[in-house]
């Protein structure tokens, strides 16, 4: 059941807004800390990355603002992962996030990334 209430997500939460900082974006241990080794994402272009290339790109990423956020949506697939939905606000576009976190740590999974289109 999807959830607007992040109360019982407040770590998983924190952690997704954390990796939209580049503080901790750029610092390979803080990001390990936050992906399992298994790790994968589909960015907003549709390229597929792993665990390694992510750390890679994100520690020689430029510095950024943190991206404001709204629409956040938690489902608890299991009684250890629990599936987030977001929106970012961007300068010239908005995209909609996925990820799936081991409650536990928290530690991200898996994150997707799909820019919406303008009208």
């Amino acid at each position: 059941m999807w959830e607007s209430d992040a109360s019982h997500y407040s770590e998983v939460k924190a952690a997704e807004i954390a990796l939209l900082s580049s503080a901790v974006r750029n610092n390979s241990d803080n990001v390990s800390s936050l992906l399992s080794d298994d790790f994968a994402e589909i960015g907003r272009s549709g390229r597929r990355w792993s665990y390694l290339e992510t750390v890679a790109a994100l520690q020689g990423e430029q510095p950024r603002p943190v991206p404001k956020t709204s629409e956040w949506l938690f489902n608890r697939i299991s009684p250890e992962l629990v599936l987030v939905n977001y929106r970012i606000h961007g300068t010239d576009h908005d995209s909609r996030h996925s990820s799936l976190w081991e409650i536990a740590g928290p530690v991200m999974r898996f994150h997707q990334g799909t820019i919406i289109p303008t009208d």
